[in-house]
């Protein structure tokens, strides 16, 4: 019996490391961090960014030569050739016998001009990998923002599990003193019955807060790519209302930069477009070596020159890809100045509902005292037969209700200055 005792102690002290082990105290900047490092919405924009950087470098390597080497061997069948050969003052001679021939061949060419076009394609690519860059910068401050969005509703969640709690322990504390009261001829069978009908609808509650507030864990934890039976401690030291929204007018807008360097890469399709009106030269090379078996051998066939290749049809061609690529430039300037318009909305709404928060905040604080110290009264009263149980039960519905609107708005201060600093394009320098 001692040792089965002492096995099942054990048992149980490694029941409890092991559940300590799963949950783990995150704070909003760490779990900002690790969406920005762990989240597939993060992978796929470096990856986007690392695909813009190649396209660079094929831009570039446009400029360099093509060299080219191709050879050949054939076998020939009998060959009826007429070969005008000098076969001596006699007239006499054989004719060759072809069986094989064997040819080889090298070749560079290098662009000196091609209307422009090379040039712009890099320049052009420099842009779409800045902007690419920007678009990147752009969805890690949404990501920040979605994760701040997600962390903030698992802390109402958790604060709502707990100020339900709280209340069922006073909802079964009350169904046992009203039943002790109902034995002694205190009171009506009836009061005893709306207390344990309000305790089953605080259980059931509760039991509905910890359902969404497992949902919720379990998808932050998997967006944040954490073992899946983690449980996220939130400490309300994370909710301090210690932040200071200072006027700023600074709005670095990654997603509105980004755009303009799309702009500069339209111009650039706009030349390129254009360079069709122009010929194209090029710097020209090769080696030939030839063998045609018993007739001809051929080595160090060396050549060099320049060439010169006009195609007349892209004169009317290139006249229609031109308009297309200044449609698109044009099309994007608009849309440049529907995204400022649309940004300054932003600011403008982020601030309001910012200070909106505070304000919130300021009046729930003051319900929370009052529906505490109603609650307070309209049980003293009841103690002294002033009042009845409905009263009581109702002021202590309205307690629970007011501190939870007092920790939710607490919570959405937080989640409201960082859609405020989404809206300036801050979050992520705010962060680090």
């Amino acid at each position: 019996m001692k040792y089965k005792f002492i096995l099942i102690c054990l048992l149980g002290f490694l029941g409890i490391k092991n559940m300590q082990a799963q949950e783990t105290s995150l704070t909003l900047e760490e779990a900002i961090n690790l969406a920005l490092l762990n989240s597939d919405e993060s992978k796929i924009a470096d990856t986007k960014v690392n695909t813009a950087g190649y396209e660079v470098k094929v831009a570039k390597g446009k400029r360099y030569p093509d060299v080219k080497i191709a050879g050949q061997y054939q076998h020939l069948t009998k060959v009826n050739a007429d070969i005008k050969l000098d076969t001596g003052s006699d007239g006499s001679g054989t004719e060759p016998d072809i069986s094989s021939v064997m040819f080889g061949q090298a070749t560079a060419s290098l662009p000196l001009f091609s209307g422009f076009k090379l040039n712009n394609l890099v320049k052009a690519s420099k842009n779409n990998y800045e902007a690419a860059t920007l678009d990147a910068k752009s969805e890690k401050e949404n990501i920040a923002l979605q994760t701040v969005s997600a962390y903030v509703n698992l802390y109402k969640a958790h604060k709502t599990v707990e100020l339900i709690s709280e209340n069922l322990k006073s909802a079964q504390q009350r169904v046992k003193d009203f039943s002790a009261m109902m034995e002694n001829g205190l009171l009506a069978k009836n009061d005893l019955l709306k207390a344990q009908l309000q305790e089953s609808n605080i259980e059931v509650s509760l039991e509905e807060a910890k359902k969404n507030e497992n949902i919720l864990n379990y998808s932050l934890v998997t967006t944040l790519k954490m073992p899946a039976d983690t449980k996220i401690a939130i400490n309300d030291d994370n909710f301090q209302l210690t932040l200071i929204n200072e006027e700023n007018d600074s709005i670095q807008r990654s997603d509105l930069q980004a755009l303009l360097y799309r702009k500069e890469a339209a111009k650039n399709n706009i030349k390129i477009a254009q360079s069709k009106y122009y010929p194209s030269i090029a710097l020209l090379g090769g080696y030939v070596a030839m063998d045609v078996k018993n007739v001809l051998t051929v080595t160090d066939a060396m050549n060099f020159g320049v060439g010169v290749s006009y195609n007349l049809a892209d004169i009317f061609k290139a006249h229609n890809e031109v308009k297309v690529a200044k449609s698109q430039a044009e099309e994007l300037q608009h849309t440049i100045d529907m995204v400022q318009d649309k940004i300054m909305v932003e600011v403008e709404n982020a601030n309001q509902e910012y200070n909106l928060a505070n304000k919130k905040y300021d009046v729930y604080l003051k319900s929370e005292e009052q529906a505490t110290e109603n609650y307070r009264i309209v049980k003293d009263k009841y103690d002294n037969g002033l009042v009845d149980t409905n009263d009581l039960l109702e002021a202590d519905i309205d307690q629970l209700q007011a501190k939870i609107n007092l920790a939710y708005s607490k919570a959405d201060i937080v989640k409201k200055y960082y859609e405020l600093l989404n809206a300036h394009g801050q979050i992520n320098t705010e962060v680090n």
